[in-house]
């Protein structure tokens, strides 16, 4: 048993430094002074390059409000395949096709499971070596009460659909 647990962190070693893996993710803040509500959201990420056009990776969210109607928490958990189509020595332009499920509940009321499947266009701008400011904006695809209880399908490119975070290459 000592020996698989050594093989598999020296194979999650060797990943690492060859910059495969990356880390980041969105965090957000926002009051409502018409609701007197407040709502945040965290979003990390994590990924892995398979070849300088093909990554797969996952979202985990954690969505909080709280307003005099009660609380309000949701969870996702979002898989995605990343293809960057654009690439120079400080911009990427990509787009993530996934598919992603989620549970919210609103105290007082049944909590509401979701989904949704589509694409996520995005930009990455490269600081450094290892980091990059990564934004996402819009949404192709299918959403049934994810997250936001959202249903339907078709192209959104509002500011409820725009994410700006970071990335960290190993």
């Amino acid at each position: 048993m000592k020996k698989i647990v050594f093989f598999l962190f020296a194979t999650m070693l060797v990943a690492s430094v060859k910059a495969q893996v990356y880390v980041g993710g969105t965090v957000g803040l926002w009051h409502n002074d018409d609701l007197d509500a407040t709502f945040f959201k965290l979003e990390p990420e994590v990924g892995y390059n398979l070849s300088e056009k093909w990554a797969v990776g996952g979202v985990l969210a954690f969505a909080h409000g709280k307003a005099d109607e009660g609380k309000y928490n949701a969870f996702a958990l979002a898989p995605y395949a990343r293809y960057s189509y654009y690439e120079n020595k400080v911009v990427r332009l990509f787009v993530d096709g996934g598919f992603g499920f989620s549970t919210q509940k609103v105290k007082g009321f049944d909590s509401v499971n979701g989904f949704e499947i589509g694409f996520k266009p995005g930009i990455a701008i490269k600081l450094n070596s290892k980091f990059s400011a990564v934004a996402k904006c819009g949404f192709l695809g299918y959403r049934d009460d994810y997250m936001t209880g959202d249903n339907g399908y078709g192209f959104a490119f509002t500011s409820e659909d725009l994410s700006f975070g970071f990335h960290y290459e190993f």
